[in-house]
């Protein structure tokens, strides 16, 4: 009896794994020549501790041929985003956004949950648009922080591309920075190539 427990136990667990390993990477729309593509989001989409031409929405844009809008704002939490947002969208009329936010609350020690419904709302918004969004988690502003677990949830929730370790590797590598936050140029050209990457696997362009 108790090896027949055990032979049905394994074979569940094998099937669970065989779904696992089968479930399909998210995708993206194919970028037409003329799609635009928006980089939303604070500082760190902005390029502060770099120029305009070196700031990742630039660098991203010469890596794709495409046209990446860079809109981001210093300072503002996912509350100031969610409300720009839909202005932001109707002015650019973008095909993708990458998104970027919520470093800012964290770091401001604001309630998770508040962040992450708002980033939930981001991306419904997105959606209800029929633009298709690419996730970016940023690291808890703690000692060796990793990725804020909500981003994780958010991107299995809605399906998302997600890119959930560049930021952690340009935290923690001085020669990448500007200061303790922000990445230098040859920081946001490393997210620029990171993302341009992400985007090729999941079939963008």
């Amino acid at each position: 009896m108790l090896l027949r427990i055990l032979a049905v136990a394994f074979s569940v667990g094998a099937l669970a794994a065989l779904a696992s390993c089968g479930e399909k990477a998210p995708q993206l729309p194919r970028l037409g020549p003329g799609d635009v593509v928006l980089a939303f989001g604070d500082s760190i989409t902005y390029g502060t501790g770099a120029s305009a031409e070196e700031a990742y929405p630039s660098v991203l844009s010469n890596l794709l041929s495409r046209q990446v809008v860079g809109a981001g704002v210093p300072r503002e939490t996912t509350a100031d985003g969610l409300e720009r947002l839909p202005a932001v969208l109707d002015d650019v009329e973008p095909r993708l956004m990458l998104l970027c936010m919520g470093g800012n609350d964290m770091l401001r020690k604001g309630d998770a949950s508040l962040t992450e419904s708002n980033l939930r709302s981001m991306v419904r918004i997105a959606a209800e648009r029929g633009v298709a969004v690419v996730l970016i988690g940023v690291p808890e502003p703690v000692l060796f922080g990793t990725t804020a677990a909500f981003y994780g949830a958010i991107a299995k929730d809605y399906h998302l591309p997600f890119e959930n370790k560049i930021l952690e590797e340009l935290l923690f590598d001085g020669q990448l920075k500007s200061d303790p936050i922000h990445p230098n140029a040859r920081g946001y050209r490393r997210l620029a190539e990171a993302m341009a990457e992400l985007l090729r696997k999941a079939g963008a362009v």
